[in-house]
């Protein structure tokens, strides 16, 4: 059960600040910035990894589930749960963000500013992009361990800078789903609920790869 509480708490945490952040940015007319919204991300994984990361793992995204799975390096068997655990502690948080913020529209959803085609590609390479990262930096010598969550943390803010303004820098299905079903606001949803985990699998097999290559 700790395992799952860890997950529960992890992304509660990631989508009340992180998609909080953004609520935040549009109630002040800006005053948080782009910038701030990615220090912001980058900074909740930080602390969450650390946190939570001798726990569970520190998913917190199906997608990353997913990966562990199919590289063989988390139990299929877990799955169901820990999605369970991720869908719980997101919905939790977009709740939660509602009644704090019962006139923002959106509580902070992802959703393209251009074409449906030009964000689902986008997430579809950015959540390749981390996942590959999360792979490397967990594989191989101790050092890479320690600094595991500085890297990652820093690879999801660098991808909210790129991709915020046009996909909203989604790169977690749950991340999307919770905060666009207590909005409403479900236009493009599937892309949110497919790019990723097709990203996701794609960066196992290149790991895959580079692992039998180079160690």
């Amino acid at each position: 059960m700790k395992k799952y509480l860890s997950e529960f708490i992890g992304i509660f945490i990631l989508v009340f600040a992180g998609t909080g952040v953004v609520i935040v940015d549009q109630q002040t007319g800006g005053a948080v910035t782009l910038t701030g919204i990615a220090g912001c991300w980058g900074m909740i994984i930080i602390a969450t990894v650390y946190a939570f990361g001798d726990i569970s793992g520190n998913h917190i995204n199906p997608a990353v589930t997913l990966a562990m799975a199919v590289d063989g390096r988390f139990a299929w068997k877990e799955v169901p749960a820990y999605l369970i655990a991720q869908m719980l502690g997101a919905f939790a948080a977009s709740f939660l963000l509602h009644f704090l913020f019962p006139e923002n529209a959106t509580l902070g959803a992802t959703q393209p500013a251009g074409s449906a085609v030009q964000s689902f590609i986008l997430e579809l390479i950015m959540t390749f992009i981390l996942l590959l990262v999360i792979l490397r930096v967990s594989t191989g010598s101790k050092e890479k361990g320690i600094t595991a969550g500085l890297v990652i943390g820093a690879t999801v803010a660098f991808l909210v800078l790129f991709g915020g303004p046009i996909s909203g820098t989604s790169l977690n299905p749950t991340r999307s789903l919770a905060p666009a079903i207590v909005s409403g606001n479900l236009n493009a949803l599937w892309i949110y609920l497919t790019a990723p985990f097709i990203g996701a699998v794609g960066a196992v097999f290149v790991h895959r790869v580079l692992h039998t290559q180079g160690g």
